[in-house]
């Protein structure tokens, strides 16, 4: 079944659900009127359907290589990016001053969203382009804007983000690449970097990557950190590009799924770099980056799920088998459609989140309010690690939902599963996503998680008059979610990370009851079914994960080593 860009859905979240309306409200947003949004995201479907959906499997199976030094990209994914650039698609939230469209990111989400869920091979160079564009809008030098900013937003030069090195992993504080200081006010950058997406390509003239390193004098840790913007090709004076850098991709990774999407290990010899921020601050400008990624990469999980699930339903609807009545296809049998209900209720509540979250952050950047700033800080490793949880998650019961026919490759289903696990690894493992809920987001002894569930709660208790059966049990899981929550900023934080991960996976069912009852109450009949599903049969999964939190750590940590060797 051809991938279809699910825009009723984009739409009716941001309409009914997510508050998208005091958006445009804002002086910073108020030209993204409601037909502008509609003539965005048309627009968006036409190129995520027409153009990037058929290089799904090009990417598959014929995967970048590295050749004599030079990255060659699958058949097609030159002209697929050069739809995307010449749609002005990279600088969709990017400000206007630089060639950008200026529009709220909560369209940029949904557009990344489909362009995911069409080819995420290919969709995760530009969404790496839009990460570097925002770190240098916050913290780089007019000078390094007035160069890079332009060409990054037409799609001209690419960018990518160099954290990881071999012996450092997550722990970014034991980087050991070092950046010496030349005379002319630039710096030497040398080092290896692994795991860099889409590190070069063929049919860029520049690739523009921003590499984390250390000065002379920087001290031990994250505090020592600097960031640095390191381009393949070094500009001229006037923007022409100049000399070839002192950089190479060193190989691609052989990778489970991505294959379209070259992933490399680059080495630095004395290549020439500009800082990027002030000195010893590199972290928080590439965290900059991180966060804008990490909201996208939650919409890459989202946008694989949809197209999984798109792919299992034509199948179920179409394989005919046994005796289950109506059509007589296995759509009928009602475990395939418990599958196909989960999947589907399970992406809407993880797009709910996502663009709830979107929405926010435009929020906070129209008003400059600290709640709204707060309430994207606290769902945004929510988005990140339920969003590409439940990609993985649908994709692998996409595979179920085709039987044996799932495990064969010519039928689709399983490059989904393969594409989209590494999602909950990259930009921060899911793992590490949940640590920060609990703790760094949980700094304001769960303030902002407080307000969010008054608000859940406040809306339960209006939706009792109309729909009282749904409208309860979303009530009682938003006040079982508060009473753990205050447990859980009264624990050591050793106690909380025993815990971290089903507390967030709890948090993600309760606003996903949140959603589905606000969708419910549009007295839409087919919405209201499925609300009736999630909020009866998936909601109490929030039960068990909370008993998970509440048992601190005590018991995980006695069991021993030897005990899981044994």
């Amino acid at each position: 079944m051809p991938y279809r860009s699910p825009i009723t859905d984009f739409r009716f979240i941001m309409d009914h659900v997510v508050g998208f309306d005091q958006v445009p409200a804002t002086d910073r947003f108020a030209e993204a009127t409601s037909e502008m949004c509609d003539a965005i995201l048309t627009e968006a479907a036409k190129l995520s359907d027409e153009v990037l959906a058929p290089l799904q499997k090009s990417g598959d199976e014929h995967p970048a290589v590295l050749e004599n030094g030079i990255v060659r990209t699958s058949p097609g994914f030159a002209e697929g990016f050069k739809a995307i650039a010449e749609g002005g698609w990279i600088g969709i939230s990017a400000s206007p001053e630089n060639g950008g469209m200026g529009l709220p990111l909560t369209l940029a989400t949904a557009v990344n969203d489909m362009m995911a869920g069409a080819c995420l091979s290919l969709q995760l160079n530009p969404l790496m382009c839009q990460g570097q564009i925002e770190a240098l809008e916050h913290h780089a030098s007019d000078a390094l804007k007035e160069t890079y900013l332009p060409k990054l937003i037409s799609g001209e030069w690419t960018g990518t983000m160099n954290l990881t090195e071999p012996q450092a992993g997550s722990d970014v504080g034991a980087l050991r690449s070092k950046a010496e200081p030349n005379d002319d006010g630039s710096y030497a950058i040398s080092g290896q970097k692994i795991y860099i997406s889409w590190a070069d390509n063929d049919f860029t003239e520049n690739v523009c990557h921003l590499v984390l390193a250390r000065l002379p004098d920087a001290v031990d840790g994250v505090k020592g950190i600097s960031l640095f913007m390191v381009p393949k090709v070094i500009p001229n004076s006037d923007g022409t590009l100049g000399a070839r850098n002192s950089l190479r991709v060193v190989s691609l990774e052989h990778k489970m799924g991505l294959h379209g999407s070259p992933t490399a290990v680059m080495e630095y010899d004395n290549a020439t770099g500009w800082l990027v921020g002030e000195p010893h601050a590199g972290l928080a400008a590439m965290f900059t980056m991180m966060n804008n990624a990490r909201l996208g990469v939650a919409t890459q999980g989202i946008g694989v799920a949809e197209a999984a699930y798109q792919h299992a339903l034509a199948y179920a609807t179409e394989r005919k088998q046994g005796k289950a009545g109506g059509t007589g296809t296995i759509a009928e049998h009602a475990d395939v459609r418990r599958m196909l209900a989960s999947m589907k209720a399970d992406v809407f509540t993880a797009r709910a989140i996502s663009l709830a979250n979107a929405v926010a952050i435009d929020m906070a950047s129209a008003t400059g309010d600290d709640a709204w700033n707060a309430r994207a800080a606290l769902l945004t490793p929510i988005s990140k690690a339920f969003g590409t949880d439940i990609g993985v998650e649908v994709s692998t019961t996409g595979i179920q939902t085709h039987g044996g026919m799932g495990y064969i490759e010519e039928t689709g289903a399983a490059q989904f599963a393969r594409d989209v696990r590494v999602t909950a690894i990259y930009e921060g493992t899911n793992g590490i996503q949940a640590m920060d809920l609990v703790a760094r987001k949980m700094m304001d002894n769960g303030d902002a998680a407080f307000a969010l569930l008054d608000e859940i709660e406040a809306a339960a208790e209006a939706g009792k008059a109309t729909l009282p059966d749904l409208a309860e049990p979303v009530w009682q899981a938003a006040e079982t979610l508060r009473e753990a929550t205050e447990w859980l900023v009264s624990q050591e934080l050793n106690d909380r990370f025993a815990g971290a991960v089903p507390y967030l996976r709890a948090f993600a069912r309760v606003l996903g009851g949140h959603y589905h009852l606000a969708a419910a109450l549009t007295d839409d009949a087919p919405r209201t079914r499925l609300a009736t599903f999630y909020i009866k049969r998936i909601l109490p999964e929030h039960i068990g994960l909370l008993a998970h939190v509440r048992e601190g750590a005590d018991d995980l940590m006695a069991v021993t080593l030897d005990d899981l060797a044994s």
